[in-house]
């Protein structure tokens, strides 16, 4: 009989793998012995305390009825210990590790906002995840999702009313991630601002919908961060097409403010001949680039003098945010590369980008930010700390730093 390699897909629930069987096996062996641990840990308290007779009052009794306890490699059976008390006092161990009622993991439950925003609607959550876990994958269907869509939308009505008191935000980052939805106005995005706190974590400020471009827009949202206890940052970084910037002067006026490198170098690039394009951003690159504010500026200068006669509007596009450009010489060198170019949003909003380019609109108004929020909870949690830290203290008591290096004298300070 001749033999093939194709697969016939009409019969892929009742396919298994060996690997992936093999780590379901060892995650609940390792999920069993951590519970063990955990009860361990709960008996200790109870060591000393002895019936009449002298035997231990709190004893082991059984076990509850084995429950799949869904995972990333697909369900593993969990089956949770059980105690009683001889005495009649009442007892009961739960478990932190695999909580009652819960039935997936925190990573799992990550992934659903992640296929809803690759374009896996509510309807097709089960079959992806189908695949993704095998077919023992119970319990996540449209009605599932959408359940967990609606505890969502309370985590995030919370999320936008915590205060933020707790501890100084240094830097903020401001953008504008376009929605792509259905049947509304194309210029309707998500506003969102991410901050770096004192001691170096990053975390999302707001994610709010509104106007790119709108002053108004951007007032509500910092005006909603002034009322929850944020205090004015010490920079804030966006590009500059956004009406973050008005809005930021009257609510926060006492803040600087840099134009993001990446950002400007394209608008002005775009305003020359394709050809014209590598050396000027070579051009470009030196002066943000340079080691000294000094250097940049005449990086700066010579660019001009190079193309205002020829391409006026590329140098004008760069004149017009001069000294907003040039405000990361006067914070620590170490947090250069965070606030000069790089932005935590566009990271992690690459997804949401995607999808809005590839897809009709299938996300509601409400949808979108909900889907923004929980997307960004998780990409908080692989967020590290900001690269030099440390010096968030001395930017914070208004050190003085002059080209990216503490000012230690009064020469340097008046130079």
């Amino acid at each position: 009989m001749e033999t093939t390699n194709i697969v016939d897909f009409a019969r892929r629930d009742g396919m298994t793998d060996a690997l992936t069987e093999l780590l379901k096996s060892g995650a609940q062996e390792l999920i069993a012995s951590a519970v063990e641990a955990e009860l361990a840990c709960y008996m200790v308290q109870f060591s000393e305390v002895r019936t009449q007779s002298g035997h231990a009052a709190v004893v082991r009794n059984g076990h509850h009825p084995a429950r799949p306890f869904q995972t990333g490699i697909g369900p593993v059976s969990v089956r949770i210990p059980k105690v009683r008390s001889k005495d009649g006092t009442p007892v009961t161990f739960r478990s932190a590790l695999v909580p009652l009622y819960v039935r997936r993991t925190k990573s799992l439950e990550a992934a659903l906002p992640w296929l809803y925003l690759k374009g896996v609607s509510s309807g097709e959550m089960g079959a992806a995840l189908k695949v993704l876990l095998g077919p023992d994958a119970a319990g996540l269907s449209a009605n599932t999702v959408s359940r967990l869509k609606r505890g969502w939308a309370t985590e995030y009505d919370g999320w936008r009313k915590t205060a933020l008191d707790d501890e100084p935000i240094v830097y903020i980052w401001a953008d504008g991630v376009h929605s792509g939805l259905r049947g509304t106005d194309d210029k309707l995005c998500a506003l969102v601002i991410v901050g770096v706190k004192a001691r170096g974590k990053k975390r999302f400020l707001a994610i709010e919908d509104g106007v790119r471009k709108s002053t108004q827009s951007w007032r509500e949202v910092l005006l909603n961060l002034k009322e929850r206890g944020m205090n004015a940052p010490k920079l804030a970084i966006g590009d500059g097409a956004m009406g973050f910037w008005a809005a930021m002067d009257e609510v926060y006026p006492a803040a600087r403010q840099q134009r993001r490198w990446q950002h400007k170098a394209m608008n002005v690039l775009n305003c020359l001949p394709k050809l014209s394009q590598p050396k000027a951003k070579v051009a470009i690159h030196d002066i943000w680039q340079a080691e000294t504010k000094d250097d940049a500026i005449k990086a700066f200068d010579l660019f001009v003098k190079t193309y205002e006669a020829k391409y006026p509007k590329a140098t004008l596009c760069l004149q017009k945010d001069r000294e907003e450009l040039m405000a990361f010489f006067d914070f620590p060198a170490q947090h250069w590369q965070s606030i000069r170019t790089s932005n935590p949003i566009e990271s992690a909003f690459a997804t949401i980008r995607h999808r809005t380019k590839r897809s009709k609109g299938c996300l509601t108004r409400d949808g979108m930010l909900h889907m923004m929020f929980k997307l960004g909870q998780c990409a908080e949690q692989s967020w590290r700390k900001l690269r030099g830290f440390d010096y968030l203290a001395k930017v914070i008591t208004g050190v003085t730093f002059k080209d990216g290096i503490e000012a230690t004298n009064p020469d340097q300070i008046a130079a």
